[in-house]
């Protein structure tokens, strides 16, 4: 297995390439012939209880990056947005988050926004920014007793903590369609996943047709930052959540994931 504080290994580009093609083939089988049922029905009237909501800021001004990614990645929320908005998670369904939007296209209005490379880098790609969408939605499921089955993490930790509201390693990202965040209604209700976007802000939350009687906690434990050999760092910690009920009383804290990212950023700069 190999270790996390080994050097990245660059990878040609022909053997990139005809990798993701593959794993978009098996991620094709696994809609289609896996026998899951995947959420497809919608709704424009909200359900009665809201479970969990939050919100994103839209532009942020980075460093060495095309202002005009950031706003192509606004249209780029939007056009996702109208596919998912609405969307009714009834009970034994999946949500898919690649399987409802579909691959995004310039034929589809996508404009090119900013990507991360495997390597850490920045680039432009069609698309690009739907992250900051997989993103929310990961974390207003963190909120709710919706099952995550399937989440990728960032390889890379890109922004220094600046402004940060969520613990470090609370996302999802995205890649169509192999890296794809997937989520399971086991509850007895169905949930409702509503989207809107202002001038200013991606707006996300569940809605349920039952009252959430439970809350939850999310944060970090065991966070570290550690030098490597080859002269990179790696940021680690864990993600908890802990669980009450609706007169709040701790029932439970659980373990959700592990993080570890390579920093695309001195540990050592002051905010």
């Amino acid at each position: 297995m190999r270790s996390i504080y080994e050097e990245p290994k660059k990878r040609l580009k022909l053997r990139i390439y005809l990798g993701k093609r593959y794993y978009i083939f098996l991620r094709s089988c696994q809609w289609y012939l896996g026998g899951n049922k995947f959420a497809n029905s919608f709704s424009y009237s909200s359900l009665a209880y809201r479970a969990f909501g939050h919100k994103t800021l839209l532009i942020r001004k980075l460093s060495g990056v095309d202002i005009s990614l950031q706003y192509n990645k606004v249209i780029n929320l939007r056009i996702a947005s109208k596919r998912i908005d609405g969307l009714i998670i009834k009970r034994g369904q999946i949500f898919s988050f690649w399987k409802l939007i579909g691959k995004p296209s310039a034929r589809k209005g996508y404009l090119k926004g900013l990507i991360l490379n495997p390597d850490g880098s920045f680039g432009e790609g069609t698309g690009g920014g739907l992250c900051q969408l997989s993103n929310i939605i990961y974390w207003i499921t963190l909120h709710t007793p919706l099952t995550v089955i399937q989440r990728y993490r960032h390889s890379h930790d890109i922004f220094p903590d600046t402004g940060r509201t969520q613990p470090f390693g609370s996302g999802a990202t995205c890649v169509y369609n192999y890296i794809d965040l997937q989520i399971l209604n086991e509850t007895d209700a169905d949930y409702q996943l509503k989207l809107n976007i202002d001038d200013e802000f991606l707006h996300a939350e569940w809605r349920t047709e039952k009252p959430q009687n439970i809350s939850y906690e999310v944060y970090e434990k065991d966070h570290s930052i550690k030098s490597t050999y080859w002269g990179g760092y790696i940021r680690h910690n864990t993600i908890y959540r802990r669980i009450y009920n609706e007169s709040g009383i701790l029932m439970d804290d659980e373990f959700i994931t592990e993080n570890n990212a390579i920093m695309m950023y001195s540990p050592l700069l002051s905010d």
